[in-house]
């Protein structure tokens, strides 16, 4: 069985760090979001086909750099395809039944239970489904009580919301999907292709679960979704490897070899390898990027620090992009695609969690 990883967008939501990294490569309680759903695959799925076209290299050394058990295919996008673009892009790989996943998604959906869940309803299209408060954001469904989906509607007003049960970013689908997708222009699997199927009165499911769920893809829930893992593991802090820790750490995650001085505070954020807190200095909901160095008597906050940057001693930061270098060239202003509003963000983790 095949899984297409859809990893191909760049990340603006999470500039500057995406300007040096692949989206898919950021770590989520220190190890990259992408091998987060590799590792929670079946056995079954033996190939895994990850759609990308921005810093694409980057995958192909990682994977190559890895064993992972199952054959890796980095599919080149020659431009942004959308999710059905991409997946059409991938078609020369697909034999059967296959899995189509977003990359910034994590949660504690059993894939298992899912492709069984397909195969008993002898569903054509089957998706997982969560419930949210604030709809706007989401492709929503209207759903039968046999489980079947009957409307869905991309980002609705919430007067038009068929429901709360939102796509939660996993899909399971027949083959034959593929013939009813374009080649070579963006187009999208939300809007376009499921309608499309329960227009023609194919079997199309939805497949509800309990835990946990978030999508990853802003600064905002990639801070959330740390703290979430980190309630759901019942812990308050995690660190890497040769850490030294001289402050407090609350609901942060640090990296590799990173250093935080005496009466510091990291309070909700993230740092990555090989960076240097000083002493005296607050961090609160901020990322700080691989190889940074905050001086003493610091206060970052609601930031996002791209990397191998400093900040000198004594400084106050707030609500910025620490970014002093050139922006990559092609790299775009705003996001491209699937556009997510940015107002109305969940920022209660309880919405998250079931």
């Amino acid at each position: 069985m095949q899984c297409i990883i859809l990893a191909g967008g760049f990340g603006t939501r999470l500039r500057p760090l995406t300007y040096t990294r692949q989206k898919s490569l950021l770590p989520v309680m220190n190890k990259p979001m992408i091998m987060h759903i590799i590792d929670e695959l079946p056995k079954q799925v033996d190939r895994v086909i990850i759609a990308a076209n921005y810093k694409k290299e980057q995958l192909k050394a990682f994977f190559e750099e890895r064993n992972i058990g199952r054959e890796i295919i980095v599919n080149d996008e020659p431009f942004p395809l959308g999710t059905a673009g991409a997946v059409k892009n991938a078609e020369k790989y697909i034999d059967g039944t296959f899995l189509v996943i977003n990359s910034d998604v994590v949660s504690s959906l059993s894939i298992q239970s899912f492709i069984k869940y397909h195969s008993d309803k002898k569903s054509f299209a089957t998706i997982s489904l969560w419930p949210v408060e604030n709809i706007r954001e989401f492709g929503v469904v209207k759903l039968e009580n046999d489980g079947k989906i009957t409307r869905f509607v991309e980002k609705p007003k919430p007067e038009n919301a068929p429901s709360n049960l939102i796509n939660a970013g996993h899909y399971c689908l027949h083959a034959g999907i593929l013939d009813m997708i374009p080649k070579d222009r963006m187009i999208s699997m939300e809007k376009e292709i499921f309608p499309k199927v329960i227009e023609g009165g194919g079997k199309f499911y939805g497949f509800k679960f309990v835990g946990y769920w978030l999508d990853v893809g802003k600064k905002s829930n990639y801070l959330l979704a740390h703290r979430m893992l980190m309630e759901h593991e019942r812990r308050k802090f995690r660190t890497g490897e040769n850490c030294m820790v001289g402050g407090k750490l609350e609901y942060s995650c640090i990296g590799n070899n990173v250093e935080i001085g005496g009466d510091s505070t990291v309070r909700n954020s993230v740092v990555f390898d090989n960076s240097n807190i000083g002493d005296g200095t607050t961090v609160t909901d901020s990322i700080i990027g691989m190889g940074c160095k905050i001086g003493k008597n610091c206060k970052l906050s609601d930031s996002i620090m791209g990397d191998f940057h400093i900040i000198e001693d004594g400084k106050d930061v707030s609500g910025a992009e620490v970014w002093e270098l050139d922006v990559p060239e092609g790299y775009p202003e705003k996001q491209v695609g699937n556009v997510i509003e940015e107002d109305g963000d969940p920022e209660d983790a309880d919405e998250n969690i079931r």
